[in-house]
């Protein structure tokens, strides 16, 4: 029992139930529960979610390479599915193999030329020695000479290493295998869920669902033939310049071609400085060919490619990014257009829903 005074100065008495103070302790005791949970299985939720996200982009392929089956094949797209995920895992191994043998190279000479930089460093009769003397910079010198034995020494992080890499390896294989059986269980799924909508919104739910299917379809086919182009045609001044690893470069520049807005800015600066290992023209070079292209890009091949599918202002399209990435790095930024679609197609459908009630409301007023 409470108590309290009204503003007419009246006591006031507010009786509450023991039923209702149960209700609210386990209200509050399952919602404690479930931020719980959800906390402990974000990384599954995150893996979840990126097969949700791939096997709607593949489901456009696959539907069309099962319609072009030959003979008794034809619709079958257990068989499309895998054929779509075999060719992913070529590419993906082709990138692995383009990108990690010159990491592991490059590593390995720098470990190997460790010593002699550090040598160098502390050598006061060369020009960097001089300067290091100069500045009194030998102390951090000798700080990270120390360090850098430790962890070559160290044979716990080579441990850390391999376990981080076990798990990113599982995390693949994870994403692939839920992948292939959404797009193989999806028909299913879809004609279930279907069933669970009442008779009098089936049309309203399958127009809703479609509007968003084609955000997320419109979007992951523009983006990747975006960063196709891009990756195609930096390649051969890669091969004109002479830079090393151009097939990896390729790959980078691919991948950081799928976030929009700022993928392009991370990858220029990423290949201007890899291109700077051999000389400074061919970073400037590559560096003006990226800004040319970009420009190229942003007004002349992006409006034609996209076509506007998610039908988002640039404004809103810049905050999604910044607020995925902040949120999963890479993965975010690469999600969070296709979310910000999705959410602007639900608000439209209830903005319509909401006039229609009160269109109806309206006339029901006017007879």
């Amino acid at each position: 029992m409470f108590k309290f005074r009204n503003k007419n100065a009246d006591m006031v008495e507010m009786t509450v139930s023991n039923r209702t103070v149960v209700r609210v302790l386990v209200m509050v005791v399952a919602t404690m529960l479930g931020l719980s949970a959800l906390e402990h299985a974000q990384h599954a939720l995150v893996l979840i979610g990126m097969s949700l996200f791939l096997a709607l982009a593949f489901n456009a392929p696959v539907h069309w390479l099962a319609q072009r089956l030959p003979g008794k094949r034809r619709g079958n797209r257990t068989l499309a599915t895998t054929l779509s995920l075999l060719f992913l895992l070529a590419v993906l191994g082709l990138f692995l193999a383009s990108v990690v043998p010159p990491v592991i190279r490059q590593t390995s000479g720098l470990i190997d030329s460790a010593p002699r930089l550090l040598n160098e460093l502390t050598n006061q009769d060369s020009s960097v020695g001089s300067v290091v003397e100069k500045y009194r910079l030998g102390g951090y010198i000798n700080e990270l000479s120390n360090e850098l034995s430790s962890r070559l020494g160290n044979t716990s992080g080579a441990v850390s290493a391999l376990s981080q890499a076990s798990n990113s390896v599982f995390n693949v294989l994870a994403v692939l295998a839920m992948t292939f059986m959404m797009l193989v269980e999806g028909p299913r799924w879809v004609a279930w869920f279907k069933r669970l909508v009442p008779r009098e919104k089936a049309k309203d739910a399958d127009r809703l669902a479609g509007d968003m299917y084609q955000v997320v379809k419109g979007y992951v086919n523009g983006q990747v033939t975006l960063a196709a182009i891009a990756a195609v045609l930096i390649f051969p001044m890669f091969l004109i310049l002479g830079i090393s690893y151009p097939f990896a470069l390729m790959f980078v520049v691919f991948i950081c071609g799928l976030v929009p807005m700022i993928g392009h800015t991370v990858g220029a600066i990423l290949v201007t400085l890899i291109a700077l290992t051999n000389s400074l023209a061919a970073a400037v070079i590559i560096l003006a060919y990226y800004i040319l292209y970009q420009q190229i890009e942003n007004y002349a091949v992006q409006p034609k490619v996209q076509a506007n599918s998610t039908d988002l202002s640039p404004l809103m399209v810049f905050i999604a990014v910044v607020v995925g990435v902040s949120f999963s790095g890479l993965l975010g930024g690469l999600v969070a257009i296709p979310i910000m679609g999705c959410l602007r197609v639900i608000l439209l459908y209830y903005l319509d829903q909401r006039e229609d009630v009160s269109l109806d409301a309206a006339a029901g007023r006017a007879k």
